[in-house]
């Protein structure tokens, strides 16, 4: 791919809390631009006025348009995101998809195949990999000093209520939304492949113990798998918490040393108990993403930006490519296959 030379030219689809986000990382980054934000919903409900850029309330207006434009950053509904992921590249555009990248394997491969029909690339928004517990753990999983895997326990436990799961949203509905596992965690599913791997022997137990009113699927499991590659993995879960988020954590039991990392957003290393080893000082993490009550995951959303402009200038590679996007998916899909 010939590198660009020139200030990478991003268009926004979705102007919620993630899409704000995305524009602001945008406009940034010194070798970005951002020409153009797309929306249902009108300009003046959405509190973008900040953005001198044109405004267009479908994704079809704007791609008629002849304005120029690299890459086209999808922050829509989940039920959305492959859809609309298949236009831009029909319309050979690179694009940069939040997750999940679509709620089912067969969408994910479609996209994957039109994009490399239409040599452009897909970039998933994976951003928890950039905090530094993160990069941590994955530099010392790799350096082979745990040995071999035992077991790998994911804690994810969030408030989500009615302050989240408002009437007019599209959260909780299950066309759009798909699910707690896609929407809320994700993002550790995604750290947990991106650390040891596929899994397998996946059992399961689902419960909706306050969220009946409020969502059309589950808001708790239980989920227990082995790893393909060594080791048993257990994923429990709930948004059920009561008033505010509790933990994201995930502990590592292996042949030389226990690991916990925890926090709210998994943004801190509890234990480190390992052979023959020092823990380094790691930098600070940055705080969670903001939603009024709630707080998501980590704030890394320029690191997304500035690896979408290092690609296309053929500075670096991937952080998350598209097959580790549709994986994630997978994984997803086949958890709630025990439903």
């Amino acid at each position: 791919m010939t590198a660009l030379n020139r200030k990478v030219k991003f268009a926004v689809i979705g102007c919620g809390h993630i899409g704000k986000r995305h524009a602001e990382m945008v406009t940034r980054n010194e070798e970005s631009e951002l020409v153009a934000l797309i929306d249902v919903k009108d300009k003046t409900q959405l509190g973008v006025d900040a953005y001198s850029v044109p405004f267009f309330n479908s994704l079809e207006d704007f791609l008629a348009s002849d304005i120029e434009t690299d890459v086209v950053n999808i922050a829509s509904p989940n039920g959305f995101h492959a859809e609309q992921a298949m236009k831009c590249l029909e319309a050979r555009k690179h694009i940069v998809v939040e997750k999940p990248m679509a709620l089912n394997k067969q969408d994910a491969e479609k996209v994957i195949f039109k994009a490399l029909q239409v040599h452009r690339q897909v970039f998933a928004v994976m951003q928890n990999r950039y905090s530094p517990p993160s990069v941590w753990i994955k530099e010392l999983i790799e350096s082979g000093k745990l040995g071999k895997i035992f077991m790998v326990q994911l804690n994810c436990y969030w408030n989500r209520d009615d302050r989240y799961y408002k009437p007019d949203s599209w959260h909780g509905k299950k066309d759009l939304d798909g699910g707690t596992l896609f929407t809320q965690f994700s993002h550790f599913i995604d750290i947990m492949y991106w650390l040891f791997g596929d899994i397998t022997n996946i059992q399961g137990k689902f419960n909706d113990f306050n969220h009946q009113e409020l969502t059309d699927f589950e808001d708790s499991g239980f989920v227990s798998f082995d790893f393909v590659n060594g080791g048993m993995g257990a994923l429990n879960y709930s948004t059920s918490i009561w008033n505010q988020n509790l933990e994201s954590s995930m502990t590592i039991i292996a042949e030389n040393g226990s690991v916990k990392i925890g926090g709210q957003y998994m943004d801190k290393v509890e234990v480190c108990n390992v052979k023959d080893y020092q823990m380094p000082e790691l930098a600070p993490t940055n705080p969670g993403n903001d939603y009024g009550a709630y707080k998501g995951s980590a704030a890394n959303h320029h690191y997304v930006i500035e690896n979408v402009v290092d690609v296309l200038n053929g500075r670096a590679a991937i952080t998350t490519n598209a097959l580790e996007g549709l994986k994630v998916v997978d994984i997803i899909e086949r958890i709630y296959s025990l439903k």
